[in-house]
């Protein structure tokens, strides 16, 4: 694996959200317990000087300073000093507004650092969010002054990296990226959605955050047998048969004439200004950025650039005439609508498809990722082998997530509902029996079919799950779905009844009496397909981050409930007993192979940054080397996975609890190398004394 800033291997990342409680202080004394773990690099939320009492960071007022709240620069040069490499989450995008920012308070510097619009003075935003108003990073003075702290961080060797986000809101992603490139050395990630098929472009970057990845390994568990069966439910429960991508395209329109008519309206008057008259009409403009497939184009006026991917995805929009000619450059002397075009289209698609059309469209919710795809059911062995060897070739220090701070479900919650595509028919009569016997509890006020689906799978993925995360998880999905309540209007005695009626499944014995059951089947296999989940993702190419927390079972909702309190203090005594000799339990087995994989990953750093080999395999089962054939690792996709494996000559040692040593050079049957778990890897060399 090669070497960072500083000299230090770049094994595992491991993100940490910061707070007051949780400060760059009180982190220092989790270095150990990480060390031991095996990760080499820590990746924090934004330190940067953020407003007082802010919970997340994302709203910084001073960029040029450490935050005082999470303990200064001194403690964070501290924590860099004990050993461990940094990667610091940083937000080009945009700044909080207020008094205590000071380029906002002064009149003169708002205008020159903020995106404002000249007839009305308004904040283009962040989304949806009003006080978190866009900086215009294509200035240089702009750019020098909210990156000289961070700079600073990345020459002097404190900081090896920085995760960017929301990238897609810049007037030039490309230039911007260019430029920090220049800036200092380190590695940069993007916070970039990558549609199905969609490639990232030719930045100067190490690779994305990695939600590619996450919806990959996702959907490789999705048995696309369950499509049919659990289509028909779906269209049963919801009285609604269009696909996901039609449920998407309204609710990008809803968004696009509602939440940001400000933005489309502005939009119109920037035609107008550069002689686009007959182009300057909001309702066709509306329709134009709500349609596109991607989050945004990348033309750059200034640079003459226009990729395959724009003209295609302009297409695709079915955006054409003269409008279509502006947008990929064929009539010049229009570059700031170009520009303004391209910063409207990615929060269109980001609010009316992740924070609306996932809360809608409930066919299975474990398809229901960001950067995901719920119209895609379940991916091919050899799809994710492609991607994997596509990965190893132009990005190989990609990270590779299954959980993060922003994901709808932690990875452990997505992994059992993941299994319900195998078992769709039993799915189906326990869906029709729980809708029965459920009716007494329903009343005037609701819930309606679709949002008793929500709840049925939301504690199944969750189980067992107290009242206050469930109530707090329910009135967000049903605010974010904006069929029956909204955070613009709430509609307080709906969201009760929904409430009230999955708080008072949690002692309804005609529902538990099927629903218990269930949930043990479902959670003992869901536990398996997350472990073999973690497995890929700490062997495939790419860089590995745990988010914190999930190296013990994790089975967290969205934001705020993934933000909860971890305890540290279990984790680190589980894996003293571990590294002590005491064997794995079903409570500590996710943890035994995260420490026993990043253990070779550091043993064997030239095996992960080498080659990617698919092994031949039976249906149901994906297999593959790393490196010069010396680590094997064999998944079974499907609980039923009885082919046999082409093992390269060996021999084989198991690296995992319990795994069987193999000769080599033979097909072996996936029963013997698995053994009745998902996933398992070995290592070239005899077997260990003793």
């Amino acid at each position: 694996m090669a070497e960072g800033p500083g000299g230090l291997p770049l094994l595992a990342t491991y993100r940490v959200q910061l707070t007051p409680e949780l400060d760059l202080v009180a982190l220092r004394a989790l270095v150990p317990y990480l060390r031991d773990l095996g990760i080499s690099h820590l990746y924090l939320s934004p330190v940067l000087t953020a407003r007082s009492g802010s919970t997340h960071g994302y709203d910084q007022v001073d960029p040029t300073t450490v935050s005082a709240a999470l303990g200064g620069e001194e403690a964070l040069r501290a924590l860099a000093a004990e050993g461990m490499g940094l990667v610091l989450d940083i937000v080009p995008n945009h700044m909080g507004t207020g008094d205590e920012n000071r380029w906002w308070s002064d009149p003169d510097l708002r205008e020159r650092f903020f995106d404002l619009d000249p007839e009305t003075g308004r904040w283009r935003r962040f989304f949806d969010v009003d006080d978190l108003a866009a900086l215009r990073q294509e200035d240089g003075e702009v750019f020098a002054t909210t990156h000289a702290k961070v700079r600073e961080l990345l020459a002097d060797g404190t900081v090896a990296g920085v995760r960017v986000d929301h990238p897609d809101g810049l007037a030039d992603p490309a230039g911007y990226l260019a430029r920090l490139d220049e800036a200092a050395p380190g590695d940069v990630w993007v916070e970039k959605i990558l549609h199905t098929g969609e490639e990232l472009r030719d930045w100067p970057v190490s690779g994305t955050v990695g939600y590619e990845f996450l919806n990959d390994v996702t959907a490789l568990f999705v048995d696309p047998a369950g499509a049919e069966d659990l289509t028909a439910l779906w269209h049963e429960v919801s009285g609604d048969p269009r696909p996901f991508v039609e449920v998407a395209a309204e609710a990008e329109r809803e968004q696009a004439v509602t939440t940001f008519r400000p933005e489309v309206e502005r939009l119109a008057r920037e035609a107008a200004a550069s002689g686009l008259d007959d182009l300057a009409d909001v309702a066709a403009l509306t329709d134009a950025v709500a349609s596109l497939p991607v989050y945004r184009t990348y033309v750059v006026p200034e640079r003459d650039e226009v990729a395959p991917a724009d003209r295609a995805a302009v297409a695709d929009a079915g955006i054409d005439g003269r409008l279509a000619r502006v947008l990929l450059l064929e009539e010049r002397g229009h570059d700031a609508f170009v520009t303004r075009f391209q910063q409207t289209t990615p929060a269109v698609t980001a609010k009316g498809v992740e924070d609306t059309a996932f809360y809608r469209y409930l066919r299975l919710l474990a398809l229901n990722e960001v950067g995901g795809d719920p119209g895609r059911f379940g991916l091919d062995v050899d799809a994710f082998h492609a991607a994997n060897a596509e990965r190893a070739r132009r990005h190989p220090r990609n990270l590779l997530e299954t959980s993060t701070h922003d994901t709808k479900r932690s990875a452990d919650v997505r992994a059992r509902l993941a299994t319900l595509a195998g078992r769709a028919g039993d799915w189906v009569e326990h869906v029709h029996r729980w809708m029965e016997v459920t009716a007494p509890l329903v009343t005037d006020q609701g819930p309606d079919d679709p949002e008793r689906y929500l709840v049925f799978q939301t504690l199944l993925g969750a189980w067992p799950i107290d009242a206050e995360r469930l109530e707090e998880y329910l009135r967000k999905a049903l605010r974010e779905a904006k069929r029956t309540t909204t955070w613009v209007d709430p509609d307080e005695q709906r969201e009760e009844a929904v409430i009230g009626f999955a708080t008072a499944l949690r002692g309804h014995r005609p529902f538990l009496d099927t629903f218990l059951p269930l949930a043990a089947e479902v959670g003992a296999e869901g536990a398996e397909v997350g472990r073999a989940m973690v497995l890929l993702k700490l062997t495939c190419p790419g860089v590995p981050d745990v988010y914190q927390g999930d190296e013990l079972e994790d089975l967290s909702l969205v934001d705020p409930d993934n933000r909860r309190p971890v305890d540290w203090d279990l984790r680190r005594e589980a894996l003293d007993g571990l590294r002590a000799g005491t064997p794995p339990t079903d409570d500590t087995a996710k943890l035994d192979l995260v420490r026993r994989v990043l253990a070779l990953r550091a043993e064997r750093p030239g095996a992960f940054a080498g080659a990617y080999r698919p092994v031949g395999a039976g249906a149901g089962t994906c297999a593959f080397t790393r490196g010069d054939d010396e680590v094997l690792v064999v998944v079974a996709t499907r609980p039923d996975a009885d082919g046999t494996v082409e093992v390269p000559p060996g021999p084989w040692r198991a690296v995992l609890a319990d795994g069987p040593d193999v000769g080599g050079g033979e097909a072996v049957p996936v029963a013997h190398l698995l053994g009745g778990r998902r996933g398992a890897l070995w290592v070239v060399g005899p077997p260990a004394p003793g």
